[in-house]
């Protein structure tokens, strides 16, 4: 399987380093799978709270759409999209593949549809799959990968969902065997790259910002935790966000 690294939405939040949207494209040798979307083609779902606070660019270039076709690729192949979670700058792009199948976490899907709490009210942006996607729930049964839980995809060999609530309820990352090696793309487990070392360390403004939207702050620093022991050289971990991470990925 091959790996393609995209930044699917550039964001400048105030007194912040810059945050990218980090995707991945994955082509299996029968068709294309997207792991997260960022921001969807014409972006107008976003509400001004969200603005302020994020400050997408909404770049014309960064959909994964346009990206895709910039590879030479057919966005018509994206058969299948694994969500880390349904937040607007992960889940934006659903309606540019309005018929790929949608994998990820039941619990994140109850919470985007059936939300609980003001927070999860606040969060989603039902209008993003206002198209009817064809979703794939999935709970936390699952397989060891290095410690973590991982449940295997139907019909996506080699691609797992990793339960990490926290950040949102049904939070998940994406565990991805390619020709490689395992990737783990961590969605919003962490913010910044520094969080993953002994002592971590992370900018304010990104601690503030993470403990202010998580719905279970406690929950994700566990998980961040278990991150950490993850065994080195085994399996590459990154988050959503960070522009450094994704900077390693895109070097010729």
């Amino acid at each position: 399987m091959k790996a393609h690294h995209l930044n699917c939405g550039t964001m400048l939040p105030p007194a912040s380093p810059r945050m990218v949207a980090h995707c991945l494209l994955l082509e299996t040798g029968r068709d294309l799978v997207l792991v997260d979307t960022g921001f969807a083609v014409g972006e107008d779902t976003l509400d001004a709270g969200f603005t302020r606070l994020v400050r997408p660019t909404l770049d014309p270039a960064e959909p994964a759409l346009h990206q895709i076709r910039g590879l030479g690729l057919d966005p018509a192949d994206v058969r299948h999209i694994v969500l880390t979670h349904l937040d607007p700058d992960h889940a934006g792009g659903l309606r540019d593949f309005p018929h790929a199948r949608v994998h990820l976490h039941a619990a994140e899907l109850a919470a985007a549809t059936r939300p609980a709490s003001a927070n999860e009210r606040r969060r989603y942006r039902p209008a993003q799959w206002a198209h009817g996607p064809d979703w794939a729930a999935y709970d936390d049964a699952g397989e060891d990968l290095f410690g973590l839980r991982a449940r295997p995809l139907d019909g996506l060999e080699g691609i797992a969902l990793v339960p990490l609530a926290g950040h949102t309820r049904g939070h998940s990352a994406v565990a991805v065997q390619t020709a490689d090696g395992w990737l783990l793309h961590a969605g919003d487990a962490y913010y910044f790259h520094g969080e993953l070392a002994t002592p971590p360390r992370c900018p304010l403004v990104l601690r503030a910002a993470q403990r202010t939207v998580a719905v279970d702050h406690a929950g994700r620093l566990a998980n961040l935790a278990r991150l950490r022991e993850l065994p080195p050289g085994r399996i590459e971990v990154f988050s959503a966000h960070d522009a450094q991470e994704l900077a390693r990925y895109q070097r010729p």
